[in-house]
């Protein structure tokens, strides 16, 4: 049995550059991964997917993205997967995972890992990339090495609620922000967020972005030198703050 590491994806900034007529998004995002990790310890002998850890509902299954992912590879192992990037918080959990089983069982072409969902090429490149169109359009770019403050929460954002919310305020000509075109349609989805963007950047004195389609938030740079991991009280309830960095490739 080996231990493989799935690293979450961090969208460092977001447009949407085209909705298709079939409803789908085109984007043009920089997207790196980041030292929080799933751990995947995978048994070539056997035929078995488990979870533990922060799964927040999610099943093992034969719709579950490490099964998927398996089929995909044309491959069988066993696999124990320990969550630790939170479900539903824009940071690519499912994809993270799909990512790590596709580089084990050796790589497959961006065309197939985009059947698995958008995120899964760029998850199983990893490192620093600029992502278009649906996803599959990955122009590596060089590493740069960054620390960043997580701030997770105990809810989630509806990613497919994000995509119609902002559809509507795009035909309403609304602004979208610079950094993540996501945000305004995130906030109106799940009004927490845009409590807890405006509490933590009051709070740091730092800009507070939004990760993918919410609901983690992030802000660049580290915090505290005394401590990677805290909780704090706010007023959308218990916010963890965990500090990490940005990973290369391979990593």
């Amino acid at each position: 049995m080996t231990v493989h590491q799935a690293p979450a994806k961090l969208t460092w900034f977001l447009e949407v550059t085209k909705t298709r007529d079939t409803g789908w998004h085109e984007l043009r995002s920089e997207m790196v991964t980041l030292s929080l990790c799933d751990e995947l310890d995978i048994d070539e002998t056997s035929d078995y997917v488990m979870m533990s850890g922060e799964t927040n509902g999610v099943e093992p299954g034969p719709t579950n993205l490490v099964s998927r992912a398996l089929l995909l590879a044309n491959r069988r192992a066993g696999v124990s997967l320990t969550k630790h990037i939170p479900t539903g918080g824009g940071l690519g959990g499912g994809s993270a995972d799909a990512g790590a089983i596709l580089r084990w069982a050796g790589g497959v072409s961006v065309e197939a890992a985009l059947t698995l969902g958008s995120d899964v090429p760029f998850c199983q490149l990893g490192g620093r990339a600029l992502v278009e169109g649906l996803g599959e359009q990955l122009t590596p770019l060089e590493f740069i090495e960054r620390p960043v403050t997580l701030a997770l929460f105990d809810f989630g954002v509806s990613t497919q609620a994000v995509y119609k919310r902002f559809d509507e305020l795009d035909r309403a000509g609304e602004a979208r922000d610079p950094r993540n075109h996501l945000t305004r349609a995130a906030q109106l989805v799940e009004p927490r967020v845009a409590i807890a963007q405006g509490w933590l950047a009051a709070e740091f004195g730092e800009e507070v972005v939004l990760a993918g389609s919410g609901a983690t938030l992030f802000i660049e740079g580290h915090l505290r030198t005394d401590i990677d991991q805290w909780e704090v009280e706010s007023p959308v309830g218990r916010v963890r703050l965990r500090q990490v960095q940005t990973t290369p490739a391979g990593a």
